[in-house]
């Protein structure tokens, strides 16, 4: 089987925004009294949707946080993102690749919101490889860990969900991606974090963004020789 498309999440995976966004997080999570740190930020919140973890952070903080509190959080992250936030390190290279073997098929599919999506992809010249194909789980019925951003994306370029790729870097994303039927791909560039990605279930974990045209070309050839 050829796959007929490639879906990218975006935090970690096109984007190095991670450390930025888990950083303003911790920073106000603390000035509301829930003291942590950048660890354990990363591993509780990293993947999810803030608005959907709510209800953790009013029991941790003792205090009733709303949208309003999320807004003000997005405001500050997105101050951070605009002078801080990098491509990941040879995506730009792989997605070129991607792009001679799969014309125009190729999307950006991600749990954050459309204004951060809009900023990061433009912000590190990503945005002309994905045109109209950018997805925001924030605008689907359900986030991740649900696959509807990803069917979203796929139906989108008009191809079964079952014969794209997902390039995700978190467990919630992963399993998004499994659950839309989708062989997905683990980017582990941090030591330590391939074990949970392959209990997860994801088909393969890589470490260098350069590594990914390369071995989605081998899953094709390893599936062509099963069929």
């Amino acid at each position: 089987m050829t796959f007929s498309a490639v879906l990218f999440d975006c935090d970690g995976v096109l984007v190095d925004s991670e450390p930025i966004t888990v950083r303003v997080l911790r920073d106000m999570l603390e000035e509301e009294g829930w003291v942590m740190s950048y660890d354990q930020c990363y591993d509780w919140f990293i993947g999810k949707a803030l608005p959907d973890e709510l209800p953790v952070v009013r029991e941790m903080t003792g205090k009733d946080l709303d949208m309003e509190w999320v807004m003000a959080f997005r405001m500050r992250r997105n101050h951070a993102l605009s002078g801080e936030v990098m491509p990941i390190p040879g995506v730009k290279a792989a997605i070129e690749a991607i792009l001679r073997e799969k014309p125009g098929m190729i999307a950006c599919a991600s749990g954050a919101d459309r204004a951060k999506l809009t900023l990061q992809l433009g912000q590190t010249g990503l945005s002309d490889y994905f045109g109209s194909h950018v997805y925001s789980g924030a605008e689907t019925a359900r986030n991740k860990p649900y696959p509807d951003v990803y069917l979203a994306a796929a139906r989108g370029l008009g191809v079964d969900p079952a014969r794209c790729v997902v390039v995700e870097d978190s467990v919630t994303g992963a399993t998004a991606g499994m659950a839309a039927g989708a062989t997905v791909l683990g980017y582990c560039p941090v030591a330590g974090r391939e074990e949970e990605m392959r209990l997860a279930g994801v088909r393969q974990t890589f470490r260098r963004m350069d590594e990914l045209p390369a071995l989605i070309a081998r899953l094709e050839k390893e599936n062509a020789a099963q069929c």
